[in-house]
């Protein structure tokens, strides 16, 4: 991607909040970078679609939209659908890859698809009989993982290690989807990779003294580490960095994008999701990556913005004035 940043400031629609299950760290999103392009000088407008229709704005006065959104109406391809019809740019991937990473299972099955490594997984209703569930479940083994087929921030998931934890994790997992994913449980480590279009952030290894990574470790628990330092072989990070890559390829990931995955105990990555609108206050893991590269946060957002002009239409405004066209990227 083109490393080409503004010399004049950007109109930007700043889209957080939302109504999902993920509100509050959208917000918390959505006021990190308002500061940080604010920071730079553009002008950042922010757009909660739970209290406005966003159908009825008028986006011709904005250059870009900066979706900050999680969770659903915001990484499920509704938002981005609406942009495409308004013809305005927005950063993140269109509405067909979104709509496909946020569903656990459909994106697995393209994974698998492209020769991605991905855990074994069976794909379960809120309604199946009980019958039913331990067929299925018994494709999989023990321990397994029961997690929402459609959610992020690692919400309604649960690890099983004996069946009688079972109908629990169902429970659990049906609070927030009427359809669930029973995955393969990885024993190993967790690892994250951010990217940025063809650019691979650095690797970081998430040690937790929970379970898992769960919603706790991600925002409340201060024993939470994140590791750029580790013993890991460089062969083995190479590794990771390629599945990471390969993983967005198969999804057609654009722009900003985080791919979550576990290393077994013989050094063998798996990829878990792809996060097509990771977290993205200056603490989250994706800025955390970039500034490991020498990325400042402020910095980054902007990238992020010029990647959404790439190989897209340009607004009419922006070939109107000839010092906004003059910053914009090369197409790929």
């Amino acid at each position: 991607m083109s490393n080409s940043l503004p010399n004049t400031p950007w109109r930007i629609a700043l889209l957080a909040g939302g109504d999902s299950d993920e509100r509050a760290i959208s917000l918390q999103s959505g006021s990190a970078v308002q500061a940080a392009l604010a920071s730079r000088g553009h002008i950042v407008v922010p757009l909660d679609p739970a209290d406005i229709d966003l159908e009825s704005i008028d986006w011709q006065q904005f250059d870009v939209a900066f979706l900050a959104l999680h969770g659903r109406f915001g990484e499920d391809g509704q938002v981005q659908q609406i942009l495409e019809a308004a013809g305005i740019p927005y950063t993140g991937s269109d509405a067909t890859t979104s709509r496909l990473a946020f569903s656990k299972s459909a994106a697995k099955e393209r994974l698998a698809q492209f020769g991605v490594a991905t855990p074994p997984y069976v794909l379960i209703h809120y309604a199946d009989d009980a019958a039913r569930i331990r067929r299925m479940v018994a494709q999989i083994g023990y321990p397994l993982v029961v997690k929402p087929d459609s959610q992020g921030s690692s919400l309604g998931i649960t690890i099983v290690r004996h069946e009688e934890e079972l109908a629990a994790a169902l429970s659990h997992c049906f609070q927030f989807d009427s359809f669930g994913v029973v995955e393969q449980f990885i024993a190993g480590t967790e690892w994250t990779v951010g990217l940025l279009d063809d650019l691979v952030l650095p690797p970081i290894q998430i040690a937790t003294p929970r379970e898992f990574y769960d919603y706790q470790a991600k925002y409340e628990d201060n024993a939470t580490e994140y590791r750029f330092e580790t013993d890991t072989p460089r062969a083995v990070l190479s590794q990771i960095e390629e599945l990471s890559s390969d993983a967005c390829r198969a999804l057609q990931t654009r722009g900003m994008a985080r791919v979550d995955l576990r290393l077994d105990e013989q050094g063998h990555a798996w990829v878990l999701e792809v996060n097509t609108i990771p977290g993205m206050t200056d603490h989250s893991l994706v800025p955390k990556a970039a500034a490991r590269m020498g990325i400042d946060f402020a910095e980054f957002c902007e990238r992020t913005i010029a990647a959404a002009f790439s190989g897209r239409p340009p607004r009419p405004y922006l070939l109107q004035n000839p010092a906004v066209a003059r910053r914009m990227p090369e197409p790929r």
